[in-house]
């Protein structure tokens, strides 16, 4: 369940870029700018999650339309 998240190809660099925050954190200096930088890692890495979800469920409705049709061309 949770690969689908972890081999996503939003998700995986939303989160590498986690790499550069925090060694923007270690080296920079420690403001305003460091804390909405914080903010909009956290952004990008829930609107890559966000587009995984939303990606499944639009799957798994396709799937139940599909089912729905068939179920009533056997009912004709």
């Amino acid at each position: 369940m949770m690969r689908k998240y972890l081999f996503n190809a939003g998700v995986l660099s939303s989160v590498a870029s986690g790499m550069a925050v925090v060694k923007a954190t270690r080296q920079g200096k420690k403001d305003w700018r460091l804390a909405l930088l914080w903010v909009s890692w956290g952004i990008g890495v829930a609107l890559a999650m966000g587009a995984v979800k939303q990606r499944e469920d639009a799957i798994r409705q396709e799937e139940l339309e599909r089912e729905l049709e068939k179920v009533a061309k056997k009912r004709k």
